[in-house]
């Protein structure tokens, strides 16, 4: 009986042993997750990963789309505040808005995750092609009614195909599933859009 009792207590702490060894592996490995973010789960899948598996057309891509997107809600926010432009085009613009802007917080979101600059310094010649420039942001400023709705889908049909080509590149040459992923997203809805605004500008 008595060597019955001395096993039972040493499988006893010898399962507390393990336990405690596990709650403190545990607890290590969820600090090192809420140090980045605090309050956010560890399994939160809007919370980037800084040792995710990405390149450097990963970062570039991020870096050149977020400013790129920017421009598109600038644009879009110039039309949705003038009067009298086409309820067809102030629609899109309203999309475009929506669809963008949370796009410009994921990909700002990968970058801080990744502990990389937000901002591209150099990318030693790459641009971001389909950008309007002061001259034609002024122009757009400017114009009232069907003229800036229609000047609006000219200038958006350029710096959508910009968009896609830039996308492109980011399928050829990136490694983190999620950008990629958004890569194509673009491609499909901006395709999509420059197959609408085409349709609207010959019906203006």
């Amino acid at each position: 009986m008595k060597t019955m009792i001395k096993t039972l207590s040493a499988a006893a702490a010898l399962a507390a042993s393990l336990g405690l060894a596990g709650c403190a592996a545990d607890s290590g490995t969820s600090g090192g997750m809420h140090s980045t973010h605090a309050g956010s789960s560890p399994m939160s899948n809007t919370m980037p990963d800084a040792n995710a598996d990405h390149n450097q057309a990963d970062v570039m891509f991020a870096q050149m789309m977020i400013p790129h997107h920017a421009q598109a809600v600038e644009m879009s926010g110039i039309v949705l505040a003038k009067p009298d432009v086409p309820a067809e085009v102030t629609a899109l613009a309203t999309r475009i808005k929506d669809a963008q802007a949370p796009e410009i917080e994921t990909m700002t979101g990968w970058l801080t995750g990744w502990n990389v600059p937000t901002t591209a310094s150099d990318h030693s010649g790459h641009g971001m092609s389909g950008m309007v420039d002061a001259e034609g942001l002024t122009k757009l400023k400017a114009a009232q009614g069907t003229e800036a709705g229609r000047l609006f889908m000219e200038q958006m049909t350029g710096h959508h195909e910009g968009a896609i080509e830039m996308a492109k590149d980011e399928i050829a040459g990136g490694k983190y599933p999620a950008a990629i992923q958004l890569a194509r997203e673009i491609i499909t809805a901006q395709e999509a859009e420059i197959a609408q605004m085409k349709k609207l500008l010959a019906a203006l």
